[in-house]
């Protein structure tokens, strides 16, 4: 078992009473107070302790003959290597993150063991059962990516509250209480300095001496006032958009505020300050409640105040979190300010949080049925009982009067650069982007490798590790900050790069194409990785139809198509044999080579992933194998073929 939180609480539970007798269990976690509503194995005793030895001890009360082993730990530790997972059976994924599925699901192709996976938010959830070479990977499909906005979108012309929110969470919280030297649009000042002197200088610089409610007004005329003004001159956005209307505090609140519950060096008399409310000093109780102007106006003034009062050390050096009661409530009020202003509905706060944490309550029920499914499937597995392997959709509402949907297995994606060894494409500048950019951009943060290896060739570029010496380091470090075509064997436009994770026994391919311009908006991190479309070695005919070269689907989101927070279903393409498939939600395709899946990434611990385009369109054409894959399948271990690979071999 890997996790031990919402689902792994019930899947060791279910495991334990359906004859399990040798189980082992990896969780890096500790027990934390929201936790108790739904990981019921946990007490209030139990808070601060490790989630894996506190279930198995609660297990063993009910089933002492059995064995439990718990890891507290990270699961992409060293110790879990490929070796590690070979002497199990099956592993089962309890999750809550997309990094460490990938890492599990790498771990458990290179070992051979079968792995069930599985994830809820809130009344939905899956389970899938994936067998190297009988059924897809867990990564064959694209991965639901967090929804991103446009810049322009978000400061200019906001038309949902999500962009309020995003606003309000990531710019001006940022630029009151993080870095203060990071720039952005909220510096915009007015062109007409006679009509504000103060705008000379920087708006958001407490000036020496000023009232902390002089400050907050400053900082609030000129974010909801000032600034909307400005917008509002430029006549052209807003000839088929309503036009927002400029909110200064001397029209929403009178001129001196009167609090209702004592003063501020009692709010701050507290050891837990992230517990200090505003909504506390207004009277305001029900976080459910829909809160006026006025009432938003004064919990963002009183919030400002009492973080300067009691929390002034942290400024500076502060960012949005979820948990933090008077950072939510800051948020909160100046989404709702914004969205006043913008003619967009307000929310409460309850609603507010969950939008600015990226929260989708949890269902322990949800958690419970997975569970149980997951067992399902891993007896199926021991039983080697392959043709009744089903992935299993939990709906929210009923369809063909079923609230289980099970879907047979898809086959192995041959375009899946994980499973299948496909080539992968980057569209990259190579006279601007340097190495660095590429391993973390890429390497690390769209490929999930932990300690990545990049070959040119014969070539070693890059690689990191405890057993490399002090030049090898010094070289490496040195190769991250040259641009790509600069490097000791230059990477441009028709290089092919191999890239290695030791520890997962992963090896991806890279075609590199050169390219100039990225939009800045679509394409912020100026490149672009997909699947491999065709070969760079086979000259295209053009009398040859398309064939098996390009993509029949259809109902892939568009580039730059917007999706609503509420979607969780994911269009994929099927690769060959006929399925049979639930009517997974009211807008599913039946398109024969297409199905909606359902792809949730969370076990109920209050996150969700927002889902935005993506291409499967991509085949797999022939390559020759690299020199690095004949070392790898020559069954070496790590610090020989490390060494190997130095010297060329």
């Amino acid at each position: 078992m890997v996790g031990a939180g919402g689902i792994g609480c019930e899947l060791l539970k279910t495991l334990a009473l359906s004859g399990f007798q040798d189980i082992h269990i990896i969780d890096m976690d500790t027990i934390e107070v929201s936790n108790l509503n739904r990981q019921f194995l946990f007490r209030q005793s139990h808070v601060g302790q490790s989630k894996a030895k506190v279930a198995r001890d609660a297990v063993l009360r009910f089933r002492p003959y059995i064995s439990i082993t718990p890891h507290h730990a990270n699961v992409k530790d060293s110790d879990f290597n490929v070796d590690f997972f070979k002497q199990f059976s099956v592993v089962l994924n309890g999750l809550d993150n997309l990094d460490a599925r990938r890492h599990v699901n790498r771990l458990c192709l290179a070992a051979e063991v079968p792995l069930v996976e599985s994830g809820t938010t809130g009344f939905l959830g899956q389970v899938t059962v994936h067998v190297k070479g009988k059924t897809e990977c867990y990564e064959c499909q694209p991965k639901p990516a967090p929804k991103t906005y446009p810049v322009c979108t978000i400061t200019s012309t906001p038309s949902k509250f999500v962009h309020c929110i995003v606003w309000a969470k990531d710019l001006l919280f940022a630029k009151l209480f993080g870095d203060k030297n990071q720039e952005n649009d909220l510096n915009v000042r007015s062109s007409d300095a006679s009509k504000s002197s103060e705008h000379g200088e920087d708006v958001f610089e407490r000036r020496n001496n000023e009232d902390i409610e002089q400050y907050g007004r400053r900082i609030y005329d000129h974010v909801f006032g000032y600034n909307i003004e400005i917008a509002l001159s430029n006549k052209e956005t807003w000839k088929n958009r309503n036009r927002p209307k400029p909110l200064f505090s001397r029209d929403v609140l009178p001129e001196q505020l009167n609090y209702q519950n004592g003063n501020v060096d009692k709010k701050c008399a507290t050891d837990d300050l992230s517990s200090v409310s505003a909504m506390a000093s207004l009277g305001l109780k029900n976080p459910q409640d829909i809160w006026s102007l006025t009432e938003n106006s004064r919990v963002f003034l009183e919030s400002l105040k009492v973080f300067f009062a009691c929390r002034e050390k942290e400024i500076g050096n502060l960012s949005f979190d979820k948990d933090d009661q008077l950072a939510v409530e800051f948020v909160t009020a100046a989404a709702n300010i914004r969205a006043a202003s913008f003619g967009i509905p307000l929310h409460s706060l309850f609603e507010a949080k969950g939008i600015a944490g990226n929260i989708v309550h949890a269902v322990a029920t949800t958690n419970a049925v997975v569970a149980g499914l997951i067992v399902i499937e891993a007896i199926k597995v021991l039983k080697k009982d392959i043709d009744n392997y089903r992935m299993t959709y939990c709906l929210e509402h009923p369809s063909k009067k079923m609230l289980l949907m099970p879907v047979e297995p898809f086959e192995p994606n041959k375009s899946c650069c994980v499973c299948s060894e496909s080539p992968l494409a980057l569209e990259i500048n190579t006279h601007r982007s340097k190495l660095r950019d590429f391993v973390e951009k890429i390497v690390k943060a769209k490929l999930g490798m932990n300690s990545p290896l990049i070959m040119h060739g014969s070539n070693l570029l890059y690689e990191v590790g405890d057993d490399l010496e002090d030049d090898m380091i010094a070289n490496y470090t040195a190769n991250l900050e040259k641009v790509l075509s600069e490097l000791p064997s230059s990477v441009i436009g028709g290089t092919m790069l191999t890239v290695e994770d030791l520890q997962q026994e992963f090896t991806c391919n890279i075609y590199i194409k050169h390219r100039e311009e990225f939009d800045e908006e679509k394409e912020p991190d100026g490149m672009v990785l997909s699947g491999w479309t065709q070969s760079p070695l086979e000259k295209k005919d053009d009398n040859k139809s398309v064939g098996n070269g390009g993509s029949t689907s259809t109902s892939m989101p568009s580039e730059g198509q917007s999706v609503e927070l509420d979607e969780i279903s994911e269009g994929t393409e099927i690769c060959s044999k006929k399925r049979k498939q639930p009517e997974v939600s009211a807008g599913e395709t039946n398109n024969k080579n297409e199905v909606e899946r359902l792809d949730v990434v969370d076990d109920g611990e209050e996150e969700i992933v927002i889902l935005d385009g993506w291409d499967t369109s991509n085949k797999k054409k022939k390559l020759q194998e690299p020199m690095l894959k004949a070392i790898v399948s020559a069954g070496f271990s790590i610090s020989e073929r490390k060494e190997g690979l130095r010297k060329g071999r």
